[in-house]
């Protein structure tokens, strides 16, 4: 089917090709990532950007020697093709299947694992500095886009890395600036001008020479500042230049010829070079060219006309944003707040319809949170709207700038639990240890989608740090499930009360527990369902009201159970000397895999089947 493809074995193959080939390569790549994607769904629009970027890579480069970084790693898909992974394309994100991030275990091609971003620059200085101390021979790349370089992080690395001038050969994928031709062609000539070996032993005899006499020092100075000058006005990588790293771009990120110039010529240089890609995210279809963002990370999807396969159901993030707006139209105070995630937030339409109340921060979470107690600290009532995990990079900025001077910042917690196919560097599955434990701060779950309404109503109105936890995704449409009226601080709700065992849930694991409720009075069994609605504080009143009643309890999270609702319960019992008997069920301390939601509720035992089965093992 795939004339060049199907015959590719390993990545020396890329080296023999011709650029002719090299460019029918792509083509394939393009169809070959496509129709699989269509099928599993995956990152596909950032995947397509980077085709011929990555066979430059390996044109150039010797894989098993040189060392490649992706940043995030979500657009790794051609390089885990072209590293002998294409034929389990098919189980890309699917359990036991492709990851769809670098992963060390996968392929020894994968120098690093990946999966947040702005990571990529800090990973590859480490490894080129080992190699240093070690007086080793690669070449080290890390590969950041754009939006990635928006991440702190990244600019520590960088910072680090011209300090030092250590060698190593950045790549800049740039899919969102646009710069004129005339600037790219002139920035592209004084880049090759400034790659060229004769120039800079030129350039370094001239400055050796001259240096020697006070008179060639000054003017080796005077000259060193104009051209300083001339470069601030014509280069476009003056930043990086003064940061001492050598800027060669903008180069034409699809063609592969100019590309494979650019770093054959990069590999001689003694220090840091940084090499600016220009790139068409979603290039090569139609569909994602147009709606990049639709395509960045997509379910299975129709490749004839783009369109996802299954209907969208109403989820916890399309009611987040649509609820914001209402509350925002009553109360001028109410600002959002995303980094970059406005799409997947459920903040797209907020963003429309309130823009100058809108803050998109780029990938910058500890800014948004800092930025957000900034707002708050001045009579504003601040949503920063954040996934589970990309929250945790902002852990000492809740604690520090949020919850130390009691700030009203609202935590809309979106990703809580597990999340899926994105596997390990996405489960939400810490944030309630990772809250638990400072003080100042409120943590509550909504148990569906209109209860989470109503939490986020109430909390606008409060005057301290609140976190709200949901789930990916909508509810169960296999039972019916009624919000709460109101929200009294501290309070639960004891749902459904029955026999003597007492299953405190939280979230959506309340929705766990009363289909595994309904299971077991089939079976002659009968449960009290309490939704722990708050995390921090607990219902004291309803805990003493269970052990004075000699209720045997079991908890139920979808959070790591270690420092989670479980353990918080455990210890306030065991503080208190009360003996009660307590089951705590949620995740086992390990990192948890990627696969569907339903895969992963059954394998870790918190679907509604192996809830019923524990109970009837153990009562």
């Amino acid at each position: 089917m795939y004339k060049l493809l199907d015959k590719y074995s390993n990545p020396k193959d890329i080296k023999k090709m011709s650029f002719d080939e090299l460019d029918e390569l792509s083509k394939e790549i393009r169809d070959f990532l496509i129709e699989n994607v269509s099928r599993t769904g995956g990152h596909l629009a950032s995947n397509l950007g980077v085709v011929e970027l990555t066979l430059s890579l390996y044109k150039v480069f010797d894989l098993d020697i040189d060392k490649l970084v992706w940043d995030v790693g979500h657009q790794a898909y051609i390089h885990k093709i072209l590293t002998g992974r294409k034929d389990k394309f098919n189980s890309l994100r699917q359990y036991n299947g492709l990851s769809g991030f670098p992963k060390r275990c996968e392929s020894k091609y994968d120098t690093f694992e990946t999966g947040h971003s702005s990571t990529s620059i800090s990973a590859a200085l480490g490894i080129a500095r080992a190699r240093d101390i070690k007086k080793e021979q690669f070449n080290v790349i890390p590969i950041i886009g754009d939006g990635a370089l928006t991440g702190g992080m990244a600019f520590e690395a960088l910072n680090d890395v011209g300090f030092r001038k250590t060698k190593m050969i950045i790549i800049l994928n740039d899919n969102q600036m646009s710069i004129a031709n005339n600037v790219g062609g002139l920035s592209t000539y004084l880049s090759k001008l400034r790659l060229d070996p004769s120039y800079n032993k030129l350039k370094n005899d001239f400055n050796s020479t001259m240096t020697k006499t006070a008179l060639g020092k000054g003017l080796v100075n005077s000259i060193n500042k104009l051209k300083d000058s001339i470069k601030q006005f014509i280069v476009p990588g003056m930043l990086f230049e003064e940061m001492g790293i050598k800027y060669l771009g903008p180069i034409d990120g699809h063609d592969i010829r100019e590309l494979s110039k650019v770093l054959s010529m990069a590999k001689n240089i003694d220090g840091p070079v940084l090499i600016h890609a220009m790139t068409q995210k979603g290039r090569g279809y139609n569909f994602a060219e147009k709606n990049p963002n639709k395509f960045h990370g997509i379910g299975p999807f129709n490749c004839d006309n783009g369109e996802i396969c299954i209907t969208s159901e109403e989820t916890y993030s399309k009611a987040f944003g649509e609820e914001l707006i209402k509350i925002a139209e009553k109360n001028e105070k109410v600002v959002a707040v995303t980094a970059a995630m406005p799409d997947g937030t459920g903040l797209r339409k907020f963003s429309q319809v309130y823009p100058e109340r809108f803050f998109d921060v780029g990938i910058a979470e500890q800014h948004a949170v800092t930025f957000s107690a900034g707002l708050a600290n001045e009579g504003l009532n601040p949503v920063f709207a954040v996934y589970s995990t990309f929250l945790q990079r902002a852990y000492d900025q809740v604690l520090h700038d949020v919850c130390i001077q009691n700030l009203p910042v609202i935590f809309a917690i979106d990703r809580a639990g597990i999340v899926g196919e994105d596997g390990e560097t996405h489960q939400g599955v810490f944030d309630l240890s990772y809250l638990n434990h400072i003080p100042n701060i409120t943590v509550i779950a909504p148990k569906c989608i209109d209860e989470l309404r109503i939490m986020l109503n109430w909390a606008v109105d409060q005057k301290f740090p609140i976190a709200i936890r949901y789930p990916r995704g909508g509810d169960y449409k296999s039972i019916n499930i009624k919000a709460l009226s109101k929200i009294d601080y501290g309070k639960w709700e004891i749902m459904d009360e029955g026999g003597k065992i007492a299953v405190i849930a939280t979230g959506k694991m309340v929705q766990h527990a009363l289909i595994a409720k309904e299971q077991l009075k089939v079976l002659g069994l009968d449960i009290t369902v309490v939704n722990a609605c708050f995390i921090k504080p607990l219902d004291y009143e309803a805990l003493d009201y269970l052990a004075k009643n000699k209720y045997d309890i079991i908890t139920l999270e979808d959070n790591v159970v270690t420092g989670g609702l479980g353990s918080a319960v455990n210890n306030y019992f065991s503080n208190k000397n009360i003996d009660v008997r307590i089951n705590i069920l949620g995740f086992k301390d390990e990192f948890i895999t990627h696969g569907d939601l339903g895969t992963l509720y059954k394998l870790y035992k918190l679907d509604a089947d192996s809830i019923v089965e524990f109970i009837k093992t153990m009562y």
